[in-house]
Parts: structure tokens; C-alpha cells; sequence
């Protein structure tokens, strides 16, 4: 499947231009391994979770969970159920995914719904919460290596926003978003102690 250009994310510029504090996460791990899945649910009150695929829970174009993850990925599952979990990707699910080939995959793989959405991240956040029956944004929390899609999603939509700032592998990686990637990295090290968080 070719991943087309994100219009949405190229729309998105100038707001993250204007208020870079949308790139500030609310939380930063090194991977889902980080996560306590119990205290989100039950201390924080986070009753459904929205994540990014590639290089988040999988490799860059695999559908399978990074297989280090497995335990995680089903502590998750156990503590959230498969209903109040939702893959957002800017490939699957979307227009250039030919009628959902691609996203019948990955559920079919990771177990739990792919969002078929027509606008990309980062804006798509009404079509995600009206997939959960449109509950209080900060009951959901928003899962993903990316700060200008994934994390900046999130803040807009006063949603939890969790970083996870250590891919799963750079092989295979979109030579673009991986560029873009180390660019938001260098952001954050440059406004996360001048910059107040958004909310």
C-alpha cells in the first residue's frame, strides 16, 4: 500500500507553528513496556486507548506485534478489553487503504478495532471519539512515537497525549517520517523547559 501525502498533518503546520506547546506531551515512556495499564485505568481514570501502529506497537508496514511486546500488549488488552482499544494509522484505515484490506489485517493480527477514517492524524480526532460514542476527551488516552501527529492530536483535542519516545526498529521506516521524527525530537529538547504544556 503507498501511504499518500498527509494533507491533514501539512494543514496542521502552522497551529503547531503558532503553539508549539501542542507538541509537549503529557506523558513520555520508552515504550509500551513502560506503561502501566492498571494505574491508567484505575488511577487516571483513562478508560479508552487510541494507538499509533508502526513503530509503536509494531514495525514499520508489519502487522504483527513487535514480539518483545507481547506481554504488554496483552496486559493491555486484559486491562482495557478489545473494544475500548483503537488503531489510528495514517496508512491502514484510511483512503489509501484499498476497501480495508490493510486494516482487516491488522485487526485480524493485533486484536482489537483499526479506525477507517477519512482525514489523517492529526486531525481526525472527531471521527475517533465518535468511534468510542463520543465519551469526555480526557477520559482517552492517545498512544505514539509521533509528537507532531500522534502527540499533537491529542493536546487538540484535550485527550491524554503519551509519547513514546524509543521505535521499535528504524529498518524499513518511511525515510520521511523518520526524518520528521528526528526533527520533533530536537524540538522537544529545545522548548520542553520553556515552553508551559498546553493543559
Amino acid at each position: 500500500m503507498v501511504q499518500s501525502v498527509n494533507v491533514a498533518g501539512l494543514r496542521s503546520v502552522w497551529t503547531l507553528l503558532v503553539r508549539p506547546s501542542l507538541l509537549l506531551p503529557d506523558l513520555a515512556v520508552r515504550d509500551i513496556r513502560s506503561l502501566s495499564f492498571s494505574d491508567l485505568h484505575n488511577k487516571h481514570n483513562i478508560r479508552y486507548l487510541v494507538f499509533d501502529k508502526d513503530n509503536c506497537l509494531t514495525a514499520p508496514y508489519v502487522d504483527s506485534i513487535y514480539p518483545p511486546y507481547r506481554r504488554a500488549w496483552a496486559d493491555c488488552i486484559s486491562e482495557f478489553s478489545a473494544q475500548n482499544i483503537l488503531i489510528v494509522s495514517n496508512s491502514a484505515g484510511t483512503p489509501d487503504d484499498s476497501q480495508y484490506a490493510a486494516a482487516c489485517k491488522v485487526e485480524q493480527e493485533l486484536g482489537v478495532p483499526v479506525l477507517r477514517h477519512h482525514e489523517k492524524k492529526p486531525r481526525c480526532i472527531n471521527e475517533i471519539l465518535a468511534q468510542f460514542g463520543n465519551p469526555p476527551p480526557h477520559t482517552v488516552a492517545v498512544i505514539g512515537d509521533r509528537l507532531a501527529t500522534d502527540v499533537a492530536m491529542a493536546n487538540m483535542g484535550g485527550m491524554v497525549s503519551i509519547w513514546v519516545q524509543n521505535i521499535v526498529t528504524s529498518k524499513g521506516d518511511n525515510p520521511v517520517a523518520a526524518a520528521l521524527r528526528s526533527a520533533e525530537h530536537l524540538v522537544y529538547r529545545l522548548i520542553k523547559n520553556s515552553v508551559q504544556p498546553p493543559k
